[in-house]
């Protein structure tokens, strides 16, 4: 008996605005609210793949639902075959690029791709991907961000608390860099050296600068120095690694694993960090996973906790989610963190269900 061959048979985008609890602020940019873009394929099958992505900043709604909808246009009808239908997707782009606002949408339609595929075989996507649902160890990137230095050992605490976290990242990149020394100082004396604690520059640095920061920060048990300079500085980045003992990390800018192994071949970084909506979705990140594994390159994740952790379950060198709760309210079962652990689930797919009373709400 030939299995009836599943298609796609359309997509659609949803802009949300979604209330943050702490908002985000960098020495770059400031996020007061989350927009997302939540993504809906249906199939003939009657299965529905679901999957969000992250649209940085309200105007880039329009360009980027009408981004997502085009490249439906471009896959109805195609079989349910995420690599082939990507395949498919970067020749048809091929004049543009698959970079930047084509990433996005090329990403979040991978995403759900391989979530209708998961449930059409009744598997957690894990499985899917040869693999089994795993715990993840997490850090929680949910606060700490470029605030007055005397609320952070506070915050600090409170982000510990809210899932037994053993991790947890400050943001960096003050005019006086003095005040991010104290910041950390001020951080590492409340969580204590048993626990792990990693800094985000936010690319807000030149390589001088940052040189000259990583310095005063080396003496202070950092787990990372994350974007010190621009994201496509593989040069700079590996000047700074040159003179520091604290190991760089970079990554959730990568638009392709080749983008990843060039600035591996330049010396860029120690750890990598893929974001699951630029690097290509579940196919992009698979191929990202290929090049770390093949170098012994640890490898995190950048946003996206409910894909990262179906996906890091099958990543050989698989070293933190972060854990970023900015999609909960809009979830049915939002991602808990239990002894700064993240389970994945064994239910089919992802695990990514909407909230449709909240969807409704925040709706743009």
């Amino acid at each position: 008996m030939t299995a009836e061959i599943i298609k796609v048979s359309s997509i659609k985008a949803r802009p949300v605005l979604v209330p943050i609890r702490r908002p985000v602020q960098t020495a770059k940019f400031s996020i007061p609210a989350v927009p997302l873009v939540l993504i809906d394929i249906e199939t003939s099958a009657g299965v529905t793949g679901r999957a969000y992505v992250m649209a940085f900043a309200e105007w880039v709604f329009k360009p980027l639902v009408a981004c997502i909808e085009a490249a439906g246009n471009m896959i109805a009808g195609q079989p349910l075959a995420p690599a082939n239908v990507q395949a498919l997707l970067r020749q048809k782009l091929l004049l543009i690029g698959t970079s930047g606002m084509t990433s996005i949408a090329v990403g979040g339609i991978d995403m759900a791709l391989w979530d209708a595929l998961a449930k059409s075989r009744e598997l957690p996507l894990a499985n899917l991907l040869g693999g089994e649902p795993a715990s993840i160890r997490a850090y929680n990137s949910c606060g700490l961000w470029l605030n007055t230095v005397d609320m952070l050992a506070d915050e600090a605490s409170e982000l510990i608390e809210e899932g037994g976290f053993s991790a947890v990242k400050i943001r960096l990149g003050r005019p006086d860099a003095r005040q991010d020394l104290e910041a950390v100082q001020q951080v590492r004396n409340r969580i204590g050296t048993e626990r792990s604690l990693m800094c985000d520059f936010n690319q807000s640095l030149n390589t001088a600068e940052a040189v000259a920061r990583g310095r005063m920060l080396d003496d202070e048990g950092l787990a990372w120095i994350e974007e010190p300079v621009a994201f496509d500085n593989y040069e700079g980045h590996a000047s700074v690694r040159a003179e520091l003992n604290t190991p760089i990390q970079t990554g959730e800018n990568f638009y392709d694993a080749r983008k990843m192994q060039r600035a591996f071949v330049c010396g860029a970084f120690d750890y990598v960090m893929p974001d699951a909506g630029l690097i290509g979705g579940v196919t992009g990140w698979q191929r990202a996973a290929a090049v770390a594994e093949v170098h012994d390159i640890p490898m995190s994740s950048h946003l996206y906790p409910e894909y990262s952790r179906h996906l890091l379950s099958v990543t050989p060198t698989a070293h933190w989610v972060e854990f970023v709760d900015w999609a909960n309210p809009i979830l049915q079962e939002p991602v808990k963190v239990e002894n700064g652990q993240i389970a994945t689930p064994a239910t089919p797919g992802a695990g990514v269900e909407w909230d449709e009373e909240a969807v409704s709400l925040y709706q743009v």
